[in-house]
């Protein structure tokens, strides 16, 4: 696969949560498959930095290094005015959350063609550029 690739912030939970562990190596998968291709938000980092510390999945010294590792590992996109006036139409056109539109307009402005998330509809195609991939989909993992 060629194109790039975003991450929503669930599945980076569960690749350092380790749990469950279905999860986890479904995920684990998908980052070693796709090393080169994968793209990492600012959103993304703040969000996982934020659930790893406060649901006490690691320390933060130890997400901290997460954090860090993975801006040294991925390219990052940063989020600026127009991913938030993106958001704002994502928002408007397909009623997703704020947080969410947010993704998907990052994934948009930064010519990603998939976003792997399991909160969103599974094989939805955002303004015919964006695919949006619940990977547990067809595994029906719980």
């Amino acid at each position: 696969m060629t194109g790039k690739i975003l991450i929503d912030t669930n599945l980076w939970i569960y690749l350092y949560a380790k749990n469950p562990e279905a999860k986890y190596l479904k995920v684990r998968q998908i980052v070693d498959e796709n090393l080169d291709s994968i793209v990492v938000s600012t959103q993304v980092l703040g969000e996982l930095y934020h659930v790893l510390t406060r649901k006490k999945f690691c320390i933060r010294e130890e997400a901290k290094r997460i954090i860090l590792e993975t801006i040294a590992v991925f390219p990052i996109l940063e989020i600026d005015a127009l991913n938030v006036a993106g958001a704002l139409d994502v928002n408007e056109k397909y009623g997703f959350s704020y947080w969410d539109s947010l993704l998907i307009a990052t994934a948009l402005l930064n010519d990603c063609q998939i976003l792997y998330s399991e909160d969103m509809q599974h094989n939805q195609l955002i303004e015919d550029k964006v695919i949006i991939i619940n990977p547990f989909f067809l595994n029906e993992i719980i």
